[in-house]
């Protein structure tokens, strides 16, 4: 604290924690709680420390802490190299393929992980319809590592019953963290609720970080974190840019909306380089209100089409001009250029864009009674259908929440 900006006039001093560490993991998010169990793996034989602070609940922090209805990338059955491929086509070609392929080739040991841990994961049933994760489970289908074969929404993606999905990694994180606290000595290396401010460097190495310093949001105390090595991921910026949503949906965001930036602002003022931050994130979404996407295009194989119904991604004087300027990737039609195109209709007005769930539904009715008869398919639908709602109060419990205020049937 600067005695220029605060002398403590109107207030007590808080009390100072000092608290030393070998590694300091600073967020509690999905990011954190892999890099403490991992960490906490390779720092046991050496009796090093392993802190990790959070400035909300572990077990709810981070971009999924609402949850998820899939994983998006499972390699499974297919192979690395054309995961590669998709991501480089999907970003135009602004991909570190290198990269890429380390995520493609050890993505699949974390989702094994997960599953051992408790997360439900859907796999495909006898009759090769979708079982849900708790459904799997009963009918003893045997886990992704034992060969079971999951219910995929796309090439890559499966899906999951994710309500819980920051919670049972977050458990793991804990159990892995109080092995370090017991084996270590210390009287504590969670902290919850304490919100990193700034970051100081080391006196004689300006090149390098020495400590964090952070205040408790319930306590009146200051903690400062003296490390000898740091991982920085807090979040990032939620409602910089202006929504495009208005009135009741405004601020709505599968972000957590009181993620400040501080995941940048650290590093800037730290003097780091951000060399992996520059991809700016604007999800356009609907006018007011925002739902999932993913399993919806992919695995209920919902339609998004402007106000007049039409669909934006045909349309031949976007795609023309597109092509013009993005050349083959066009062809792709990946996430960057249907966003491209979509944000074209509503540049001539035609918006808003709706996702139209209820056309989705009722081709999933006609096909299950078509394929199993008219009870089963029905009783199939209806297991279905919750689940497709479902999916809203895993990632966007405000949507929920405004159609309950507003009495809407939607299942």
């Amino acid at each position: 604290m600067e005695k220029e900006t605060c002398t403590f006039s109107y207030c007590a001093k808080p009390e100072i924690v000092e608290v030393d560490t070998d590694l300091l993991l600073i967020g509690g998010g999905m990011a954190c709680c892999g890099a403490a169990y991992e960490a906490v793996r390779w720092a046991a034989p050496k009796g090093l420390k392993v802190t990790m602070v959070d400035k909300a609940a572990t077990d709810r922090s981070g971009a999924v802490a609402m949850g998820l209805s899939a994983i998006n990338t499972y390699i499974g059955e297919n192979k690395v190299e054309d995961y590669v491929r998709y991501v480089r086509g999907d970003l135009m070609g602004i991909t570190r393929d290198d990269l890429v392929f380390d995520l493609g080739r050890h993505v699949d040991n974390s989702v094994h992980m997960f599953e051992e841990w408790g997360l439900p994961i859907w796999k495909k049933g006898d009759d090769g319809f979708s079982l849900d994760g708790f459904q799997a489970k009963d009918a003893g289908k045997a886990k992704l590592v034992d060969g079971g074969t999951p219910v995929r929404s796309g090439k890559w993606q499966i899906m999951i019953n994710g309500e819980s999905y920051k919670a049972i990694v977050a458990e793991a994180a804990k159990k892995a963290l109080e092995e370090n606290r017991k084996a270590t000595g210390v009287d504590q290396n969670h902290f919850e609720r304490v919100f990193i401010v700034r970051l100081f460097k080391d006196a004689n190495d300006p090149k390098r970080v020495a400590a964090a310093v952070g205040f408790s949001v319930r306590e009146h105390k200051m903690y400062i974190f003296k490390a000898k090595a740091m991982v920085l991921a807090a979040g990032g910026a939620v409602n910089v840019f202006r929504p495009r949503s208005t009135k009741e949906g405004q601020g709505r965001a599968w972000y957590p909306v009181w993620n400040s930036g501080s995941g940048y602002a650290l590093g800037m003022q730290a003097g780091a380089e951000l060399t992996l931050m520059e991809n700016r994130f604007v999800p356009a979404r609907f006018k007011d209100g925002y739902g999932p996407v993913g399993a919806w295009f992919l695995f209920f194989k919902a339609k998004a089409t402007n106000s007049l119904g039409e669909d934006y991604c045909a349309n031949e004087e976007y795609v023309n001009d597109a092509k013009k300027k993005y050349g083959a990737y066009v062809d792709k039609m990946g996430t960057a250029i249907r966003n491209h195109l979509m944000m074209q209709d509503m540049k001539a007005g035609k918006g808003p864009i709706i996702m139209r769930t209820h056309e989705a539904m009722e081709a999933i009715n006609k096909s299950f009674i078509e394929k199993l008869g008219e009870k089963e398919g029905k009783k199939k639908v209806k297991h279905l259908e919750a689940e497709a709602w479902e999916d809203f109060l895993d990632m966007c419990i405000g949507q929920a929440g405004l159609w309950a205020a507003k009495n809407e049937r939607r299942a």
